[in-house]
């Protein structure tokens, strides 16, 4: 049996790890761009209209715990109220509506353009409700926050000011925490934001490559959104659908570093699951609607390369649950096969690039905390979770590649904030899927792997399986345990 498999296996081994590794040296890459980019600002051009017309979106489904935070805070920001619009774009179907009935009817009595835009059918989900608001809205500029998040209240004024350049379409601020402290959980979550936001989006914006709308905590220029076709929903991803539209319309994305909204991380496994599962299918969707596009475009190659890794860089997820598959016999073929050591010096290529992603978390702490060293000691936690998810995004990325319909499920929000709040005994709760059992599956089976490994003294794997193992076994065990939990 194993002679039968054993070619099949290593070519596939080979081809694994020889994709993997464009993925994983991509990490490298954005932390040399970063470097070099270093102390570049995008510029101000000073003069025009100080306080142009501006909408502030606030996409809301079912948020009856956030709700009244989200209205408050975007009531309080510092920018001249005859200046200012908002649009409550409610798909509720709880009693979320009425609580921002309630707020809406307060503020408009003192002063405020607020108003909640009531959707029944929900079509087109958040795109859908957003391109909505955009044919009621009256500002020349549109703001946009999710449920979960807060704006600080200079945020206009800060932000605006570069749309006095009439190139910019879109600025994006970068993410803040408010729970991040809260659990091993969230400790990983914010260490992958945060790498995210001040190394990648950084490199990109300042090497002339594109760049992405996060969906929430930034500014659209009216009229790019128009160019560039509008909302569209046939992916569950309409930010990064939009932004590479407008870019490819020659409009320009900025990503101010220094602009910091503070959100809400997901506390429970589940709907982390669920929000990663959403954005895996909806960045393949896009990649299949838009990459032919920035292929065929006069882009730089430099350009075409980074928005080709950007677009499917969810495939690194199937290629890692291929790793953990071809595991067990991977290492009894290395063990009782010595004609095959040659395929195994693939590990090498993979060892060295795989140094890239401790760098790029690393550097990504280093750049905005003063306690970083402190911080990257939860990068197990970052590890644990991103493995363990393979599972459920491999079924996020064949969904996206052979058109597998599914709704727009947006991720819960609690209102976890400090320590002492819980998710517990409150509704929108997710549940675990199929997923789980094969997440638990592969703990035992890659921990069998481990065991021969060091039953046959196999040490450079030993460290790469415990963590695998590990990853499979958290994200499952927990999935199960936050299910349960009431």
């Amino acid at each position: 049996m194993l002679s039968v498999l054993k070619t099949p296996v290593l070519i596939a081994y080979v081809l694994i790890i020889s994709s993997l590794s464009v993925y994983v040296f991509h990490a490298v890459l954005m932390v040399i761009l970063y470097k070099r980019s270093k102390g570049e600002v995008p510029r101000l051009i000073k003069g025009g209209s100080q306080f142009p017309v501006v909408t502030v979106q606030l996409p809301v489904y079912n948020e009856r715990y956030v709700i009244e935070r989200l209205i408050n805070s975007v009531c309080e920001i510092d920018y001249p109220k005859k200046k200012l619009e908002v649009q409550v774009l409610d798909d509720s179907t709880d009693e979320t509506t009425e609580i921002a009935r309630v707020l809406t009817e307060k503020y408009s009595k003192l002063g405020h353009d607020i108003t909640l835009i009531h959707r029944a059918d929900r079509i087109g989900y958040k795109a859908g409700a957003l391109r909505e608001g955009l044919e009621k809205s009256r500002g020349e500029l549109i703001a946009i926050f999710d449920a979960d998040f807060i704006p600080p209240r200079d945020f206009l004024q800060k932000s605006i000011p570069y749309f006095e350049d009439e190139r910019v379409g879109a600025i994006q601020s970068r993410w803040g925490h408010l729970n991040e402290k809260y659990s091993f959980l969230t400790r990983g979550q914010a260490l992958g934001l945060d790498a995210h936001f001040v190394i990648e989006q950084t490199a990109r914006n300042r090497n002339g490559t594109f760049i992405n709308f996060n969906g929430t905590g930034g500014v659209w220029r009216k009229t790019a959104i128009l160019d560039a076709g509008n909302w569209q929903y046939d992916t569950l991803t309409e930010d990064l659908d939009l932004s590479y539209r407008a870019q490819l319309r020659g409009w320009k994305l900025l990503y101010l570093n220094e602009l910091v909204c503070l959100g809400e991380i997901p506390t429970e496994i589940n709907s982390l699951k669920t929000q990663q599962h959403r954005w895996a299918k909806g960045a393949i969707q896009t990649a299949k609607k838009l990459l032919p596009r920035v292929l065929k475009s006069d882009l730089p190659l430099v350009a075409k390369f980074e928005a080709f890794i950007h677009l499917t860089n969810h495939l690194a997820y199937p290629l890692m649950l291929g790793i953990a598959i071809c595991s067990l016999p991977l290492i009894v073929i290395r063990v009782t096969c010595a004609d095959a050591k040659a395929y195994f010096q693939w590990v090498a290529l993979f060892t060295l690039c795989a140094i890239g992603h401790p760098l790029f978390y690393s550097y990504a702490q280093k750049e905005i905390y003063e306690d970083w060293r402190k911080r990257l000691l939860y990068l197990p936690a970052l590890f644990a979770w991103g493995l363990g998810t393979s599972v459920i995004n491999t079924k996020a990325v064949l969904e996206g590649l052979f058109n597998v319909k599914s709704p727009f499920t947006r991720t819960p929000k609690y209102r976890i904030e400090g320590k002492g709040d819980t998710w517990r005994n409150k509704i929108y709760r997710s549940k675990p899927q199929l997923t789980t059992a094969l997440e638990l599956t592969l703990a035992g089976y890659t921990g069998v792997a481990l065991a021969y490994s060091i039953m046959h003294s196999q040490f450079l794997i030993i460290p790469f399986l415990t963590l695998l193992s590990f990853s499979f076994f958290y994200t499952g065990t927990l999935s199960l345990l936050h299910a349960v939990r009431r």
